[in-house]
């Protein structure tokens, strides 16, 4: 990929700082700022056909959903916004758990973000149901096997796609078939695997897959895809007078349209990371392959440079990952690492991430670690200056 080029378009660059800060939120290019504006300016409406700022509006939502479907590789007619992801997850543990009643079994993984633990934990603890922990290996971070734990009572079984605290990419395919086998549903957070590889919700298998726009350079909203037939079985609370039309019937109150807007572009410009003809499908396929591939090659590098201080402690060697690094340093509280980092230009925050019961698991309580995530916007020099930063507190 042509990185000066990506890196050109996203205005906070310029001041200097390297960014591995990206699971918490990345930059934004300047197009979808610019997306965002032009639509608040333009004349938005409430949606409708009658004036021309309704059409104006039902066209901006329109295009998220195409987008966000593509991105996905979801019928756009399954997309569903929200506020934010764990917004959105907690709504349809509500409307999913109306059908739960004692017996019945609800698997959550140790390994996920706590926004698809709590939303099941809570809703199978209000209907009787019963919650069964997935465990990983502290060591790797390796996800164990679920199988041992689905019965014909397993009503959900809820993943991540990739670990937002070691970058673990569990087997959601097997996950999500198995699963099925047992007669349940599959919940994916996708959230962490967005940025940095190609998604096939489709290919997947899962029934409900949820990301969030903010984390591949655009708004702050949430997203949730299922295929639409299955949507047309939920029946969520919502008021009196709103549309019962799927995917409609699941948000709730009007929607950020400016956001959408920036939705849009931020997928276009995932698009076009790596240039090439073809639909936005197969040039974010492109692109995204690309993407992971750079990633992948400074994550090498990364984990190379860490492991050259001899303090350093990197926790966590899954073998399929995405480009997340957790470490501590012997001697260093992770907040005063993070710091150190960040008064050298580099921000690298500390913590569990949400990500708590990982956190835990994993032996470093709810103090965590030190994060470093990597972008289509980090370059050699970024990482370089990452590693010779915790070097330079070693030596301080």
């Amino acid at each position: 990929m042509d990185i000066a080029r990506i890196r050109a378009c996203f205005p906070a660059l310029d001041l200097g700082v390297a960014h591995f800060d990206g699971p918490g939120g990345s930059q934004v290019p300047r197009q979808v700022a610019d997306a965002v504006a032009a639509a608040m300016t333009a004349g938005l409406g409430n949606r409708g056909t009658t004036t021309e700022a309704e059409a104006r509006t039902e066209r901006v939502v329109a295009e998220a959903r195409a987008a966000a479907g593509d991105l996905l590789g979801t019928d756009a007619r399954g997309v569903v916004f929200g506020r934010s992801m764990t917004q959105l997850t907690f709504d349809m543990a509500r409307t999913l758990s109306r059908s739960w009643g004692p017996g019945d079994e609800v698997v959550v993984t140790r390994l996920d973000h706590d926004a698809n633990i709590r939303p099941w934990v809570v809703a199978a603890e209000r209907a009787g149901a019963t919650v069964r922990w997935l465990d990983f290996d502290p060591a790797t971070g390796e996800l164990d096997d679920v199988a041992p734990l689905l019965t014909d009572r397993t009503r959900l079984v809820a993943v991540t796609a990739a670990s937002n605290l070691l970058g673990t990419r569990p087997d959601v395919r097997r996950l999500a078939a198995l699963a099925r086998e047992a007669g349940a549903l599959s919940y994916v957070d996708a959230v962490h695997l967005a940025p940095h590889a190609p998604v096939d919700r489709s290919e997947l298998g899962a029934d409900l897959l949820a990301c969030s726009p903010y984390k591949f350079f655009g708004p702050h909203l949430g997203v949730l895809a299922g295929d639409p037939a299955f949507l047309e079985t939920l029946h969520p609370d919502k008021l009196l007078p709103s549309t019962d039309v799927v995917p409609e019937r699941f948000e709730l109150g009007t929607l950020p349209h400016e956001l959408l807007a920036g939705v849009t572009a931020a997928v276009d410009f995932m698009a076009g990371l790596e240039p090439g003809q073809g639909t936005r499908r197969e040039r974010l396929v492109r692109s995204m392959a690309a993407a992971e591939q750079h990633e992948d090659d400074l994550l090498a590098h990364l984990v190379d440079g860490l492991r050259e201080i001899d303090v350093v402690t990197l926790h966590g060697a899954p073998a399929h990952r995405t480009p997340t690094v957790l470490f501590t340093l012997a001697g260093h509280a992770p907040v005063d690492v993070a710091r150190h980092l960040a008064s050298e230009g580099v921000n690298a925050p500390a913590g569990h991430f949400y990500a708590i019961e990982a956190s835990r698991h994993a032996g470093l309580g709810d103090t965590g670690g030190v994060r470093a995530g990597l972008a289509a916007y980090t370059t050699v020099e970024d990482v370089d200056r990452l590693v010779a930063a915790v070097a330079g507190l070693v030596r301080a």
